[in-house]
């Protein structure tokens, strides 16, 4: 049985290769490769690559054991969505998921007329504009999944926690399961001493997600996305127990994360995962 507790499992979506990691592809599958023979490995899931890095992909696979597990993004919408997932059916891989962000000038009802074609699971990341309810709404008539932007390389592609609570709020009441992208660089909500970005926490939107399993209002997952304070974080989620947590996340399906060493000594530090985990780091304060 995996020692990585029932919360954190496939957490961490691999993203080295996205900001602010930026790691070469050359670099990135290697290491996805030891994350994955780690003893920590249940808390990874896929590597997470944009489309336009499938044709540089297949040198890197030749000779290796086993598919390479991906999730690939495709910022241009479903027709890129689409080609990426034909290519990556030539290539030793097993395509995760595909992540589509729906182009500005795009409504729902074509984005789902195009989406229909693609036979792998679907992630849409919902438009933080007036569009937002109409694909929520479509997510659940269509079986897929909603990908919420938690950050970015810019202050401005962070939602504020009013307007994550909201969009939790909506992905949960219409059972739609979600991922996070970008910007959930700590477990617990701070601000970032170099840019000034106010960050959300990966383990205040999990306690978010389950705010909002157990019927609370958008202003009762505002409040929990907006605490600080780790003591208070991480004995809540010690306390969801094992079953409860996994049940959660059947909600809030995973993160992005450019680093997947970085949240796991944190998690370690918090005493929410045990240190054997990661040989040779302590847990630390």
């Amino acid at each position: 049985m995996s020692d990585v507790p029932a919360f954190a499992r496939g957490l961490c979506d691999d993203a080295a290769v996205f900001p602010p990691g930026l790691a070469p592809l050359a670099d990135a599958v290697p290491a996805h490769r030891r994350h994955r023979s780690a003893p920590y490995a249940a808390l990874v899931g896929p590597l997470v690559l944009p489309a336009t890095a499938l044709d540089q992909l297949y040198p890197l696979l030749t000779g290796t054991a086993g598919p390479l597990e991906v999730s690939i993004t495709a910022p241009n919408g479903p027709a890129q969505a689409a080609k990426a997932v034909e290519t990556a059916a030539r290539l030793p891989v097993k395509v995760h998921a595909v992540e589509v962000t729906v182009p500005a000038a795009m409504t729902a009802r074509d984005l789902f007329r195009e989406l229909a074609r693609i036979d792998v699971p679907v992630f849409v990341e919902v438009p933080r504009d007036e569009r937002c309810g109409d694909v929520i709404a479509a997510l659940a008539d269509s079986g897929h999944r909603a990908k919420l932007r938690t950050g970015g390389v810019r202050a401005e592609m962070y939602p504020d926690e009013r307007e994550l609570a909201a969009a939790v709020a909506s992905a949960v009441e219409a059972q739609v399961p979600f991922k996070a992208t970008a910007g959930l660089h700590h477990p617990v909500r701070n601000t970032d001493p170099e840019t000034g970005f106010h960050q959300h926490g990966f383990l205040n939107l999990l306690l978010a997600t389950d705010a909002a399993l157990c019927g609370g209002a958008v202003g009762d997952l505002e409040g929990v996305l907006a605490e600080r304070d780790k003591d208070t974080v991480a004995a809540a989620v010690h306390d969801l127990g094992e079953a409860h947590a996994a049940a959660v996340r059947l909600g809030f399906l995973s993160f992005g994360s450019c680093c997947i060493t970085e949240p796991l000594t944190e998690l370690m530090g918090l005493g929410l995962v045990p240190s054997s985990l990661l040989p040779g780091k302590g847990a630390t304060a």
